[in-house]
């Protein structure tokens, strides 16, 4: 069993490396028209030559998974702004279509909590559609729409899981195809569990990111997701790319459901032990708030245990 490892946007050891730095709407209203334009440039090239940066620094540790910050083009989707961020900087995602291409790495993107199908709001649902295209277009940008995933979560309840879900299988319906072939869910912590999640990616024939922490926190008394793993790996054997997996782990007892600088390897174990059952290669995600140097902190301790041999800097085997 192999497993590589990644983390999420920001490698915290690169200095002044954000690839998520900002405009906001009230900042860009008080700009000129050309002023508006320069701005919305000079802050996407400074998200894209940073990406750069961090792809080139994972690629010098052998980390092969990375999430991209949703945040790279500033305002791409709000109403009164929706520009052109693909022209002016062609080479530039280019650029990086051919690093991701060159190195096979494999990267995703995890929009907002509010890209979600189970609306009863019709503009929730054409706003959902319109983020999971704008990130469809910066990965078809880079020519990383071979392996490239986004990942979201069901959504919300509103009162009635039932109808919600209903809801959910009708209101995807207006998600172009080509989109949702590129699209996972993840179960969450407060909502849909992992039992709920799977059975709505098997019945839309879509890809399931397991988060076990979100699992340890939204689960039944008895822990039953011995019983899911396989079947959660199985919605993978459509596309050509080994399952993904989310961990992180709580902050307290008292704030279970906040992420941890790093994550407790006592908490994970029980989860790598299981998997190991199945023996299937996998990815994990690192979602712990000190990213790529809590990953790093991670692999060592996993390649402490006995039988368990690193491989590369970012990947062991077990």
């Amino acid at each position: 069993m192999k497993i590589r490892f990644g983390y999420v946007a920001n490698a915290l050891d690169l200095w002044d490396a954000s690839p998520s730095k900002t405009l906001t709407f009230a900042r860009y209203s008080t700009l000129t028209k050309e002023e508006r334009m320069d701005k919305l440039k000079s802050v996407t090239a400074q998200n894209l030559h940073h990406t750069k940066r961090i792809f080139y620094y994972n690629i010098a540790h052998e980390i092969e998974l990375y999430r991209l910050s949703s945040s790279i083009v500033p305002l791409a989707t709000h109403p009164e702004v929706m520009w052109d961020f693909y022209s002016p900087f062609k080479k530039e995602w280019e650029e990086l279509g051919e690093i991701i291409q060159k190195f096979k790495l494999r990267v995703s993107f995890h929009p907002n909590q509010f890209t979600l199908f189970t609306s009863p709001k019709d503009e929730i649902t054409m706003n959902a559609v319109k983020d999971m295209k704008y990130h469809f277009d910066m990965l078809k940008a880079m020519n990383a729409l071979e392996t490239g995933l986004i990942n979201i979560h069901i959504g919300g309840a509103y009162g009635d899981k039932i109808t919600s879900l209903t809801r959910f299988h009708e209101n995807l319906k207006q998600l172009p195809i080509e989109i949702k072939k590129h699209m996972t869910l993840e179960n969450d912590d407060k909502t849909y569990n992992v039992q709920e999640t799977l059975l709505t990616c098997e019945k839309e024939n879509i890809p399931m990111v397991l988060d076990y922490h979100h699992h340890m926190a939204n689960k039944e008394e008895v822990d039953d997701l011995h019983l899911y793993l396989q079947r959660i790996f199985d919605t993978w054997k459509s596309t050509n790319i080994v399952p993904k997996v989310h961990i992180s782990s709580p902050k307290s007892e008292q704030a279970f459901r906040s992420h941890a600088d790093y994550v407790s390897l006592d908490f994970i174990l029980p989860f790598l032990k299981m998997a190991k059952e199945l023996n299937k290669d996998f990815d994990i995600m690192i979602e712990a708030k000190q990213k790529n140097l809590a990953m790093h902190k991670l692999v060592e301790e996993i390649a402490a245990i006995r039988g368990v041999k690193r491989i590369t800097s970012a990947s062991v085997e077990w």
